[in-house]
């Protein structure tokens, strides 16, 4: 998929930046400075958006610039190209959802009166939108209904990567609507899991776990309910590699996980019970039967065919 140059509407450009005039320069005499789309190099920026940035054009002429006077000359050369944004106004992407299901603690069981319902899933772009100059979104969103999906080969990277919540969804029992491409992939969702899995949850837990112990240290305070789906998550990769299946569900550890959430449990314990789940994770490691790596080739094959299907206007 096409990357478009990164852009922060409130980003303050460094100096040697290259920039384009949006708009003409007029001198104090009404005379045209430098005409829109003039190229010249920041070579000083302001410290906020509400002052000038100096700006030196290929003449030698220096001239100070509001931020709304400027753009980026990468972003000015590539305009609509990659704007994914387009093909989503032009088509209701949503319409092509192959797989919709429920994670989170819904699906772990680990709901309580004020938990969101969280919808994943994968959706399939109309062939002539994901060929087009344009693209399509890596993934679609929708706020209100807590709903998201992952472009087809976004999807499939993701689990090529051992991405949890990816996982979680092919493996969640929570299936809310699937297309016979959808049921194709849940019957290789085996390709995905590898050895990889370690490095994924239990770096991710680690890094988090850092963070929050600045926080303790700082604020006194951490998200209990972070700190409950952490040592979840490693708990579902222990499972993952010692019997090759990603258990969602909580199962004997929901009252254990759910006193977490409520805060009962002192921090000094669950920081016991984490290093021990990293012990045992690292005996998983060394035992698993699981591969190395994933079916690259079998991924890509299944992602060439679903390309060639989404050329007819039916859903496949």
């Amino acid at each position: 998929m096409t990357k478009r140059v990164n852009y922060h509407p409130n980003l303050i450009y460094s100096e040697g930046t290259q920039i384009v005039t949006v708009k003409d320069i007029i001198g104090p005499n009404g005379r045209t400075l430098h005409p829109r789309g003039a190229v010249g190099v920041i070579v000083r920026s302001p410290r906020d958006l509400d002052h000038s940035y100096r700006v030196k054009f290929p003449d030698g002429v220096e001239e100070a610039l509001k931020a709304d006077e400027l753009t980026l000359l990468a972003s000015f050369k590539e305009g609509e190209i990659g704007n994914s944004e387009i093909n989503a106004h032009r088509s209701d992407l949503f319409e092509r959802v192959i797989f919709k299901c429920i994670i989170g603690s819904r699906a772990f069981g680990l709901e309580d009166e004020n938990s969101d319902t969280d919808y994943r899933g994968i959706y399939l772009p109309p062939a002539e939108l994901q060929w087009s100059l344009y693209g399509v979104p890596e993934q679609l969103d929708c706020h209100e209904t807590q709903e998201t999906y992952w472009e087809l080969q976004k999807f499939l990277v993701l689990a090529l990567k051992a991405n949890p919540n990816v996982l979680e969804c092919l493996y969640t029992p929570l299936v809310e609507k699937i297309t016979p491409l959808g049921q194709e992939l849940l019957g290789m969702r085996e390709i995905f899991l590898t050895r990889i899995v370690y490095q994924t949850y239990n770096g991710y837990v680690m890094s988090q776990f850092k963070k929050m112990q600045t926080d303790i240290k700082n604020q006194g305070k951490v998200k209990w309910k972070h700190v409950m789906h952490l040592i979840r998550l490693l708990i579902s990769g222990i499972t993952l590699l010692r019997e090759g299946y990603v258990v969602v569900d909580a199962g004997p550890y929901r009252e254990q996980l759910l006193a977490i959430k409520r805060g009962e449990v002192p921090w000094d314990e669950t920081e016991k019970w984490r290093k021990s789940l990293h012990q045992d994770f690292e005996q998983a490691q060394a035992e698993t039967k699981l591969p190395d790596r994933p079916d690259y080739e079998k991924a890509n094959t299944y992602l060439i065919k679903t390309r060639q299907l989404a050329t007819r206007e039916e859903l496949p």
